[in-house]
């Protein structure tokens, strides 16, 4: 099968992620003696810097790991919670608003990311926090080479930052704002990090102290003491179309720390696959493999309709679950064991027909109520409205389709990381001037109804759509792998997964073959709009192909050659030998490796 480059083999390490910068970094660490910890901090750092339209400090982050010493595997939930203050009476009665906007300061969770890193870093990691921040320092510092797209993004919020936005002005328009191929600093966020790391070293030579110490500099000291003082003092247009206050305070950041969790599992063919629980969205692909375990999938031409329309129709039931049944389980009663079992399976296996479904068809599950939103639809012409008054939608409220950024490592001890870094896009919310960086707005995916799985409540952790992945075989570590893609993570992946367990393709073969995605449910992110039936194919797939989809009542269509997905994965195999590859779309994500 043809592809873009080769798959990397090593024997030392390698890594793979969304950015050759990042990749090369971590790389550099393992190089110098890290682990893949380490490594994978390093990177994740650095893509703060490398992809600020991406990711940020303030975003998100959870990580799988595996510890190759203790033969353990662990999710790390760098997904912050909601602040006490953020209510369904503030949001609909305070404000008179239905769904939490998708920019500005209200949709601001406890930011996830840093201690997420910094989690992993202290209970796995080898290096201090200094040397694993050196990386991102010294660019934010000297300057970093920006890609076309993050020019772009600039450029489609420079109105809003002019006019409502200032301290976002003052970062990203100075001196006409970024351009495609030259070099930016930040250098508001290099002293972030500076200040950070002197804090930590502040609290003597210990590794493990000084971790420690910088996470209370960031939840609890002055990272902590600028955002509450901007989310008190700053008003800020967003998605809604006006104003409104933060209202993530110091004392929501204090009480906060990533928690460490076991992850989900499925047994897929001799393959075990991990992935985070029911906050995130990563069981949906489990039960996709679930659905799709009764079809000879092996059998279909991966390339054909018959492929893709099975693996369309599994999963739309697997995503009709996730709206009905999924939100944190700290708060809500997660019927997953139902969920992933054969008995249930058997029976959603049936729903699958030879014709397209276009409705949303949740299970149904004793004790359980499996709502799902059936307004999503009419929304689409909601968003339509809100962009047709003059000026596009991204240029006045900042409403902008950001991404996500994705790393894998595995290092020469057997130590394997998936993170899925997202959020505190440069443009979901205003800069705070002092650190460098803006808010996320994770909290746009819950819903203003207490009652439901995935409802607003304080200290909720909001049901995020970043998932990283793992797999063991043997009941050994495997394989790392993830994407960028909001909605698209968990049908990329196990389309991915799909082509490598029952066909046989290696890593690179199965990131480079056409893809796909159906926007069927509803989305996840403001103004949370589905599309019943649609079904996007890679333009590189057959035309007959996309007639037969048609035939059989999907609402498909054709994209562009190379536009579906952004997968990079690595594997260890019994022989020692570690195998990465990366997405060649948009030619940014390269795998590395020695």
């Amino acid at each position: 099968m043809f592809t873009t480059r080769p798959e990397i083999a090593a024997t030392f390490g390698a890594v793979g992620s969304t950015h050759w910068i990042a990749s090369q970094v971590a790389m550099a660490v393992l190089e110098r003696g890290g682990n893949a910890f380490d490594a994978a901090a390093a990177a994740g750092f650095t893509l703060q810097v490398a992809e600020p339209h991406l990711n940020g400090p303030l975003g998100d982050c959870p990580i799988i790991v595996h510890d190759a010493k203790a033969g353990t595997q662990h999710v790390i939930c760098g997904q912050g919670p909601a602040p006490s203050a953020l209510t369904v009476d503030h949001v609909k009665n305070g404000l008179g608003l239905d769904l939490i906007p998708g920019t500005g300061l209200l949709p601001a969770m406890v930011p996830g990311a840093f201690d997420a890193w910094a989690t992993m870093l202290r209970d796995w990691g080898s290096w201090k926090l200094g040397e694993v921040l050196d990386f991102a320092i010294g660019y934010a510092e000297r300057g970093i080479h920006y890609v076309p797209r993050i020019a772009a993004t600039v450029e489609s919020v420079r109105p809003l930052f002019e006019q409502e936005w200032p301290t976002s002005a003052a970062l990203w328009l100075r001196d006409g704002g970024p351009r495609a191929g030259r070099l930016w600093a930040n250098p508001a966020l290099a002293a972030t990090y500076a200040r950070v790391v002197r804090e930590a070293e502040a609290a003597g030579a210990d590794r493990v102290a000084q971790i420690d110490a910088a996470r209370r500099a960031w939840y609890e000291g002055f990272v902590a003491e600028a955002i509450d003082r901007f989310c008190r003092g700053t008003e800020a247009l967003d998605a809604s179309g006006r104003r409104h206050r933060g209202v993530l305070t110091g004392d929501d950041m204090a009480r906060w720390r990533a928690p460490v969790e076991a992850p989900l599992t499925y047994e897929y063919r001799g393959t075990t696959l991990l992935k985070c629980g029911a906050w995130s969205q990563g069981p949906a692909m489990l039960q996709t493999f679930a659905l799709l375990s009764g079809f000879d999938i092996g059998a279909m031409d991966t390339l054909g309709d018959n492929f893709v329309h099975h693996v369309v129709e599994a999963m739309k039931l697997a995503f009709a679950d996730r709206e009905a049944f999924y939100g944190d389980p700290d708060f809500t009663d997660v019927p997953m064991q139902t969920l992933l079992s054969e008995a249930y399976n058997a029976e959603r296996r049936k729903l699958i027909a030879a014709e397209a479904s276009l409705a949303l068809r949740p299970g149904s599950i004793p004790g359980h109520a499996g709502w799902v939103d059936h307004a999503a639809e009419s929304r689409v012409a909601m968003l339509g409205a809100a962009a047709g008054a003059g000026e596009p939608t991204v240029s006045r409220l900042g409403v902008s389709g950001a991404d996500t950024c994705h790393v894998d490592v595995i290092d020469r001890w057997g130590n394997m990381v998936s993170a899925t870094p997202s959020g505190g896009w440069l443009q979901s919310s205003p800069a705070i001037p002092e650190l460098g960086f803006c808010l996320g707005t994770r909290g746009q995916m819950f819903w203003l109804d207490e009652s439901l799985p995935n409802g607003l409540k304080p200290g909720k952790r909001p049901r995020t759509t970043l998932s990283p992945g793992m797999a063991l075989r043997d009941g050994k570590p495997w394989m790392a792998f993830g994407t960028p893609g909001g909605e698209q993570q968990d049908q990329w992946q196990p389309i991915m997964l799909a082509r490598m367990l029952d066909h046989g393709l290696n890593i690179q073969q199965a990131i480079d073959a056409p893809s796909f995605h159906t926007e069927h449910w509803p989305s996840s992110f403001w103004p949370r709009v589905a599309r019943p039936g649609k079904v996007v194919l890679e333009g590189r797939f057959a035309p007959e192909v996309l007639a037969a989809l048609q035939a059989r009542g999907h609402q498909a269509e054709m994209g562009g050659d190379w536009s579906e997905g952004r997968l990079s994965a690595v594997r260890q195999e019994p022989d020692g030998q570690i195998f990465a590859g990366a997405n060649p779309r948009g030619m940014q994500g390269y795998a590395v490796g020695r």
